[in-house]
C-alpha cells in the first residue's frame, strides 16, 4: 500500500467510542446474550469493565484478578453497594471480589465461572507466563466461555506515535495471523472452538488490516464435570483477597423482612386512605346509602374483585380501622415478595401493629383525622 496514503490515515485515525469502551462494551453484550451467572475478570486493572458488569441482573458472582494491586485499590470502593442497595434490594444475590495474583498460578478461588474475560491481558505477559496461561485458564479453570483480546499490530502503522508497541509495558503484538494460530492450537488443545471479531473499524479501503483490537471468543465444547474439577484443585490459595463485597438481596431474610414489612405498611396506608375517604363521603351525605360497602383495590381491578367476592374488606371498629391480612396479600407486589401467606404472617410477626387474632393490619382512626 502506497506510504503517503497510510500516513494520511494515520493523522485521522479516531475512534468513537473510545476504543476501550467499545471493547467493555464487546463484553458487555456477550454477558447479555449468554446470561452468565459466574464472571471473572483476568488482569482486572481499575475494575472498570467489572463495575459495568455489576449492573448486569443475570450475574450473580463477580471476581477480578490483577498482578498490580495499588490498581485495584484505586478504584475497588465503587463495587461497594450504595445506600439505595440496602433501601431497595435486588431480587438476585451479588458478590464481588478481588484477588491479587498472576494468571501463571492456579487457584480454586477461581474455578465454577461462567465467562472469564482477558481484555488487553496477554501482551502483558512474559513468556514463561503465556506458555502457562492456557493451561491455567483453558485446562484448570475450563469457564464455558473465554473472552481474550489483544492489540493488532497490523493496525499500529495508523497510529500516531506508536513505533514498536502501544504501551511501553507490552511484551509482544501480533497481527492477525500469529493471534489467530496461537488461538486456533489453543482451542484444539482444550477442547474449545473459537471464533475472531474485533472493535475499532479500519478507515475505508484498508479493510484487511483488521480491526485495532483483535477479539477471540472460545466456546466450550464439552461440559465440564465436578469430578474433573475437584481432581485439579490445588491444595491451598496462591491468591490474596483484597476486597470483597456481598450485595443485599431479597435471597437473604433479613433484607427480604424489611421489604416486605415496607410493602405491607405501604399497601395498608393505600387501602385505608381510601376506605375512609370513601367513608367520610356517605357520611357526609346520609341520603347515599350504598348497597354494599365500597370495595378497596390496591391498583388494581383485580384486586378489587377479590374483595367483593371473598368479603375482605376493611372495617371500623370503635377507634380502630382494620385492614385485612387476605387483602393485603392480594396485591401482587407482596405475593410476590412471600409467595405464601404463611410467609407473609412468619414476617410482620411482631414488626406491624396487628388486631388480636393476627387476622388485620390496625390503624388507630385518631391519627387519621389529625
Amino acid at each position: 500500500m502506497d506510504k503517503n496514503f497510510q500516513e494520511e490515515f494515520t493523522q485521522i485515525v479516531k475512534f468513537e467510542p473510545p476504543l476501550y469502551k467499545q471493547r467493555y462494551q464487546f463484553v458487555k453484550d456477550l454477558v447479555e446474550k449468554y446470561k452468565p451467572k459466574k464472571v471473572a475478570d483476568l488482569g482486572c486493572a481499575d475494575c472498570t469493565l467489572l463495575w459495568m458488569l455489576k449492573f448486569c441482573s443475570c450475574i450473580e458472582v463477580l471476581a477480578g484478578l490483577d498482578i498490580c494491586v495499588n490498581k485495584m485499590q484505586e478504584k475497588m470502593h465503587t463495587l461497594s453497594p450504595l445506600p439505595v442497595d440496602y433501601l431497595q434490594p435486588s431480587e438476585r444475590s451479588l458478590t464481588v471480589t478481588l484477588h491479587h495474583g498472576s494468571v501463571a498460578h492456579k487457584d480454586p478461588c477461581m474455578l465454577g465461572f461462567d465467562l472469564v474475560t482477558c481484555i488487553e491481558l496477554i501482551e502483558h505477559l512474559e513468556e514463561s507466563e503465556l506458555k502457562k496461561f492456557p493451561e491455567v485458564v483453558f485446562g484448570f479453570m475450563a469457564p464455558s466461555i473465554v473472552v481474550i483480546s489483544t492489540p493488532n499490530s497490523e493496525f499500529n502503522t495508523l497510529l500516531p506515535g506508536v513505533k514498536l508497541y502501544r504501551h511501553p509495558d507490552h511484551k509482544f503484538e501480533w497481527s492477525q495471523a500469529q493471534f489467530q494460530r496461537w488461538a486456533l492450537e489453543t482451542a484444539r488443545c482444550y477442547d474449545y472452538s473459537v471464533e475472531f471479531t474485533g472493535v475499532g473499524h479500519p478507515p475505508t479501503g484498508m479493510e484487511k488490516i483488521g480491526f485495532c483490537t483483535q477479539i477471540g471468543v472460545f466456546l466450550r465444547k464439552y461440559p465440564q464435570t465436578g469430578e474433573s474439577v475437584q481432581s485439579e484443585k490445588p491444595t491451598e490459595a496462591v491468591y490474596k483477597t483484597v476486597f470483597k463485597a456481598v450485595y443485599p438481596s431479597l435471597k437473604d431474610e433479613k433484607y427480604l423482612q424489611n421489604a416486605v414489612i415496607r410493602e405491607v405498611i405501604f399497601t395498608a396506608e393505600i387501602i385505608k386512605h381510601r376506605f375512609m375517604s370513601k367513608r367520610k363521603e356517605y357520611s357526609d351525605d346520609p341520603e347515599r346509602k350504598p348497597k354494599s360497602q365500597p370495595p378497596v383495590d390496591c391498583f388494581s381491578d383485580y384486586l378489587g374483585k377479590l374483595v367483593i367476592e371473598k368479603n375482605m374488606e376493611p372495617f371500623v371498629s370503635g377507634n380502630e380501622v382494620y385492614i385485612p391480612l387476605t387483602t393485603i396479600f392480594s396485591c401482587p407486589k407482596v405475593k410476590r415478595l412471600c409467595g405464601t401467606f404463611e410467609k407473609l404472617c412468619k414476617l410482620i410477626a411482631g414488626k406491624v401493629t396487628l388486631s388480636s387474632d393476627g387476622s388485620a393490619v390496625m390503624f388507630d382512626i385518631e391519627h387519621e383525622n389529625e
